[in-house]
């Protein structure tokens, strides 16, 4: 279970916010490079990248896994937990980037340079199965939520191949294999914008709703897919407009808030493990893990562009206090 949440401010900076919802936390802040070679778990081809990042992830020999992050260029994306919804291919293709699921935000950021840019070369990349792969790595069901600083936000979904593109506007997903049906039921919560039930939303548009209620239903309160997605849209688009960064940030955080999945051993195993914010204008991502009550802040500076090592920002997942005398 995760939910993302896209918002933008008054002076039109861009913010992807999110959710991780797993039994483990297994990520941290990192760093990547321009120009970092690595090979892919399906065959092991090698690729190098051409963009720096920053995000929240893991690197190591055998496996590099990033959950999502900012580029050089501004280019967000994040993965979430596809219930049942995903298509993966099984057969080797030479002319083909086939990746592991997991791989594919990595691979975006690290080549991308905006949401068009992606959708231009879409057709190249193919998620894979393990049954032909070289090393195993389950069936990891994910679809992936991308923003950048044009405004343009989308779904891709792999229910086909090619990877399937939704705008989104709303700015809203969870973990739902129906997109669309997930939007319609919003209809018993608010009333939608006729550009948005036309398709129409220009870019940077922060609201797509009218903010007419009467009749409409109270969201739930309880943390399946369809709930969450429910009360992270109903709640934004209540919400004031931020007016920059840092009220994006503040709003952001208190938007999580309400999604965020409490530990409860006795009940699941996943809990929102951490939640993070990544900022398109500012190459800003702001991570905090579920038992630290203080937030990290990484952020890719011009000097960073010249790094030519990856780096991971181990941030020890406790409490800290502050005390004030």
């Amino acid at each position: 279970m995760c939910t993302s949440i896209y918002q933008v401010t008054h002076d039109h900076t861009h913010l992807l916010a999110r959710t991780m919802d797993w039994p483990v936390l297994a990520v941290s802040p990192l760093f990547v490079p321009r120009r970092f070679r690595w090979m892919t778990a399906f065959d092991h081809r090698v690729y190098e990248n051409r963009y720096a990042m920053i995000g929240g992830g893991s690197l190591s020999a055998s496996r590099i896994d990033v959950s999502d992050g900012v580029n050089e260029h501004g280019l967000m994306a994040q993965k979430l937990t596809f219930d049942n919804g995903a298509h993966y291919q099984d057969e080797r293709r030479a002319d083909k980037v086939q990746l592991a699921a997991y791989e594919f935000i990595f691979w975006v950021l690290g080549n991308f340079r905006s949401v068009q840019d992606l959708i231009d070369h879409l057709d190249e990349v193919e998620l894979m199965s393990e049954k032909n792969s070289d090393t195993k790595y389950g069936n990891p069901e994910l679809h992936f939520a991308l923003a950048d600083r044009t405004g343009r936000v989308v779904v891709i979904e792999p229910r086909q191949t090619p990877l399937e593109v939704i705008d989104n506007p709303l700015g809203v997903v969870t973990n739902s294999p129906d997109f669309g049906r997930q939007l319609a039921q919003m209809e018993r919560y608010v009333e939608f914008t006729p550009e948005f039930k036309d398709g129409r939303v220009p870019l940077n548009t922060p609201r797509v709703t009218t903010g007419r209620l009467s009749g409409k239903t109270n969201p739930p309160g309880y943390y399946s897919p369809s709930a969450r997605f429910v009360r992270a849209a109903y709640l934004k688009e209540r919400s004031d407009v931020p007016a920059d960064e840092v009220a994006g940030l503040v709003s952001e955080w208190h938007l999580l808030d309400s999604v965020t999945v409490p530990q409860n051993r006795r009940h699941q195993k996943t809990y929102s493990v951490y939640r993070a914010v990544t900022v398109a204008e500012s190459r800003s991502y702001y991570f905090q893990s579920y038992h630290r009550g203080d937030i990290t802040k990484l952020q890719l500076t011009d000097d960073m562009l010249e790094w030519t090592k990856p780096k991971v920002y181990h941030v020890p997942d406790r409490l800290t206090i502050r005390e004030v005398k």
